[in-house]
């Protein structure tokens, strides 16, 4: 039996080594992952106690939202119970306020028309398990949850089985490695540079301009051209400064098919990548990842996109240059087809904040593996290289063979962290001029809420103020500014225990002749508008008239 097990390892291997490690996930799936099919529920606090009740309801859209309020709004904080593989998964997450930008986006082509419209519902969430250390989080609630998290032992994938979020959820596990750390221990670091630089990594490489009609061309070049912009920069440490990557993503018409041709689905499912991506680059490299805007191919492709990864990353760049007006640092393809090449991605070497270079195209995967080919391809954006090369000539290598590091072709499962040696190109990259662009910070599209202070702000359900506050009225109905379980209400002169009045109780009384109560409409917690008689109205007994409410 041992040797048994030990010729199906060395086929597995042997098969990896073939194809590298994104073909791998993608024909084989990786290794075996257990599924289960579990059913999250949702934590809510209950209304007299610290105790939290279990809500089939998955929903965190926020309640009690202004009249007139476009998109919808989902709570700041949330937190979800997940029990699958003999264990019970708590799962506190917040609000990604940094993913979007104030200046979001969002367009897409039917029948030759095109629908655009500024925002987007945002309800994606980063976070950690609770009481695992070294977990993470990185999940939407748009329709049921969808996305990974980790306990700090294994990482899990999770989505809704149908399109109704109280249905059934599929959870996969596979062997976790932790993303959280900022380096492997044991690279070799390269501080040397790589003999020769190319502007395009894939299983090929494409001098930016090139046609692409002699794909087994190499570019080299000895020692590194210096551009214009590479001068040091002295004045800041681009290590603590926290970098932003202005990214747009297109998803192309094979997308939007993988996706039961559904726009909506589409966005939700790219955003989701995003999300886990920017998780990632958070954690590691002290760099977020802004989505500026998002455009769907939804009738037809606008390039021809074919099996060969370089030309269409040529024809993509063209179509950007010439067709994509919003400033972004970056534009990525995201593509339902499958190219002829080992690898999953192709993307420019250092080229960010080019309007010729500054982008890449991704294969269609699952949430999780497709988040780490976005990495990969940014990754090269910001002036990392493969590190194939140098590791068969031993100059780093990735210390976990196992799992792998992202930037590399070794592994047996999805990676999740950089290697110390990407890490060190990058900053390398920083350092001497490249990626200016990247220390623009936007603005977001939602502020984080100041949850405590006595406003109820986007993002939150109700506010009862300070600790003391309240303590002295709506501490029952309002916790962590989340309405407690079965809670229509926290405060206002028409909640009473946590429930609208009835319709039609006074919630103001008259203050003279010339004024009207007013009552509660029982589906609001708040008084209506003051309003009086018209002017001209007899009061004081007949002895005079309304001018003004007096």
């Amino acid at each position: 039996m041992l040797a048994v097990r030990c010729l199906l390892f060395a086929a597995v291997c042997a098969r990896c080594a073939e194809t590298g490690l994104r073909e791998w996930v993608r024909l084989e799936g990786g290794l075996p992952t257990a599924e289960e099919t579990v059913q999250p529920r949702r934590l809510l606090q209950q209304i007299h106690s610290e105790e939290e009740v279990l809500h089939t309801h998955l929903d965190t859209r926020a309640r009690n939202l202004p009249a007139g309020t476009q998109q919808p709004i989902h709570v700041a904080q949330s937190s979800f119970l997940v029990e699958a593989f003999g264990s019970s998964f708590i799962l506190d997450l917040k609000l990604n306020h940094n993913l979007l930008s104030t200046d979001y986006v969002e367009r897409h082509f039917e029948d030759g028309k095109l629908s655009q419209n500024m925002g987007g519902e945002h309800c994606y969430y980063h976070g950690r398990v609770r009481g695992r250390p070294g977990s993470w989080a990185a999940l939407s609630t748009c329709h049921g949850l969808q996305g990974m998290f980790s306990d700090g032992n294994f990482s899990y994938g999770i989505e809704p089985v149908g399109s109704r979020e109280q249905e059934d959820h599929v959870l996969y596990r596979m062997p976790n490695i932790d993303l959280l750390q900022l380096s492997c221990p044991g690279c070799i670091l390269n501080i040397s540079e790589p003999k020769g630089q190319t502007d395009v990594h894939s299983d090929n490489k494409l001098k930016d301009g090139d046609d692409g009609s002699k794909e087994e061309k190499h570019v080299s070049r000895k020692g590194r051209r210096r551009s214009k912009r590479q001068v040091r920069r002295g004045q800041r440490n681009v290590q603590t400064e926290t970098k932003y990557i202005e990214l747009m993503i297109i998803n192309d018409y094979e997308m939007f098919v993988q996706l039961r041709r559904s726009t909506l689905q589409t966005k939700i499912f790219a955003k989701s990548v995003v999300n886990m991506a920017d998780l990632i680059y958070k954690e590691q490299l002290n760099t977020r990842i802004v989505l500026v805007a998002m455009e769907t191919w939804s009738s037809e492709n606008k390039i021809a996109i074919g099996d060969d990864a370089l030309l269409t990353l040529r024809d993509f760049m063209k179509y950007r240059k010439e067709s994509i007006k919003e400033r972004c640092d970056a534009v990525h393809l995201f593509s339902g087809r499958t190219f002829m090449s080992s690898r999953s991605e192709a993307a420019y070497v250092g080229g960010i904040c080019s309007v010729t270079r500054g982008g890449g195209i991704n294969e269609f995967g699952s949430v999780g593996p497709m988040a780490i080919t976005l990495c990969q391809s940014l990754g090269q954006n910001i002036g990392m290289h493969r590190n194939k090369e140098r590791m068969t000539a031993g100059g780093c290598r990735c210390p976990d063979l196992w799992q792998g590091c992202i930037m590399d072709d070794t592994g047996y499962n999805l990676p999740r962290k950089f290697s110390r040696c990407s890490i060190d190109e990058y900053l390398r990259f920083l350092q001497q001029g490249g990626g200016s662009c990247l220390f623009n910070k936007p603005t977001k599209l939602l502020d984080p809420s100041d949850c405590g202070n006595g406003y109820v702000e986007p993002g939150e359900e109700c506010d009862c103020g300070s600790l003391l506050e309240c303590t002295q009225s709506g501490a029952n109905c309002c916790k962590k500014c989340t309405l407690t379980h079965n809670a229509m209400c926290s405060n206002g002169l028409c909640c009473r225990d946590c429930k609208y009045e009835l319709r039609g109780v006074v919630c103001r009384d008259a203050v003279n002749d010339c004024d009207i109560p007013e009552t509660c409409t029982g589906d609001s917690s708040q008084c209506p508008h003051n309003v009086h008689k018209l002017d001209g109205y007899t009061c004081d007994a007949g002895q005079g008239r309304c001018y003004g409410g007096r």
